[in-house]
């Protein structure tokens, strides 16, 4: 399963110095009086800058211009423990202020529709690109990139062309682009973007906010286990704990699978079945894997039922190597552990291996809560009506 992790700020800004692309200074502090310090080191104006992983920080008041250290150690305590999108500020990066001329946008991705990288790139930069893209969309370049060849002088001139700069400046840009898509494959990185990318006043180029998203399951290419990481959801970490492939979402249907690619196109199901039935959604996504012991199967059902989000859990497993009597024991386990904690309704799909003796055992033990349904789209359905009562 492919799980990117998202860099803070200041994170992306120490990867980038460290290729080469230009940036400036920044000191991360975690208290008022560290701001003070950083800032009378840099000198100057400088920005005070929450490091959370939202977008919208400076409209939610979480980017804030001093001109003393004095001005951004009193202005950093309206920061620290700022609710930004659900992310509380526990940090901030200190970051010398820039004089800028103009502003410019650029990333590189990876597109899992077409199987390669795509960079986007835009003369025009600062403002949110999801509302460049849709308001003005040919003002973004859309520009696939072979990833045998990557992004050369040449190809980023070309990028820059196609984004709308004029020549003068493309040949500012076009290094830089070249030493970012050195950072998105060095990194083993599923994107990096830059917004804005700036001419500064005296005509350097600069990446003076950036964004990173790292492929997870790349760590192992790499030394990262002192790397600042947003903290687990409670549930998440649980999972983590049990090796257990979750992922928690916004939904009211808990659903567990027996392989990644059951689980996305039950998700699929799930999310279609739950428009005719107050538009309910997916509350997660739980792999517990081809050969599932039934311990594993109670560990999954254990988190997914203490979601409190959840108001029904569809398990849908197709049995291989993973028996489905062997599942059946998993959730006569939960339930007979959870006992009285366990109030909400379990839809049941078994196919495959030893599904007879699976469909016995839940019959046997004709727990309430349990629904036995034999096809995966009418088991979707039922899931969606109980969550939805």
């Amino acid at each position: 399963m492919e799980i990117d992790v998202d860099l803070f700020e200041y994170q992306a800004r120490d990867m980038f110095e460290a290729y080469g692309v230009p940036v400036l200074q920044g000191i991360t502090a975690d208290t008022p009086e560290e701001v003070e310090a950083a800032a009378a080191k840099i000198g100057g104006v400088v920005v005070v800058k929450a490091q959370v992983k939202a977008g919208g920080r400076g409209k939610a008041g979480g980017v804030k211009v001093a001109k003393s250290p004095e001005e951004a150690k009193e202005l950093s305590k309206n920061i620290f423990g700022l609710d930004i999108k659900g992310h509380i500020v526990k940090r901030v990066m200190v970051a010398q202020g820039a004089s800028i001329e103009k502003e410019f946008y650029f990333s590189v991705l990876l597109d899992r529709s077409n199987r390669t990288f795509l960079s986007l790139c835009s003369v025009e930069g600062g403002m949110e690109i999801e509302q460049l893209a849709e308001e003005r969309p040919e003002a973004l370049a859309k520009v696939p990139v072979d990833a045998t060849k990557g992004i050369d002088l040449a190809t980023a001139l070309s990028i820059a062309k196609q984004g709308g700069f004029d020549d003068e400046t493309a040949a500012k840009v076009a290094p830089v682009f070249v030493k970012l898509y050195d950072v998105f494959v060095k990194e083993d990185a599923t994107l990096v973007e830059v917004n804005p990318l700036i001419l500064s006043a005296d005509g350097e180029v600069i990446a003076l906010d950036g964004k990173v998203s790292l492929d997870d399951n790349a760590e192992f290419r790499h030394e990262r286990e002192s790397m600042e990481r947003d903290a687990l959801d409670p549930l998440e970490a649980k999972a983590k704990a049990m090796d257990l492939n979750y992922v928690k979402l916004d939904g009211e249907v808990g659903i567990i699978g027996n392989g990644a690619g059951l689980v996305m196109s039950t998700l699929d199901v799930v999310a279609y079945a739950g428009e005719k039935h107050g538009k309910v959604r997916p509350a997660n996504f739980l792999d517990i894997g081809g050969g599932a012991s039934a311990e594993v199967m109670a560990a999954g059902l254990d988190v997914i039922l203490n979601d409190p989000q959840v108001k029904s859990v569809f398990v849908n497993v197709f049995g291989g190597i993973t028996a489905c009597d062997a599942v059946a024991n998993g959730i006569v386990g939960a339930l007979k552990t959870l006992g009285d904690k366990a109030t909400k309704p379990l839809v049941v799909r078994l196919d495959g291996n030893n599904v007879l003796e699976g469909r016995y055992i839940l019959n046997e033990f004709a727990h309430p809560l349990v629904t036995l349904v034999d096809t995966m789209d009418d088991a979707a359905d039922k899931a969606a009506e109980l969550a939805n009562r």
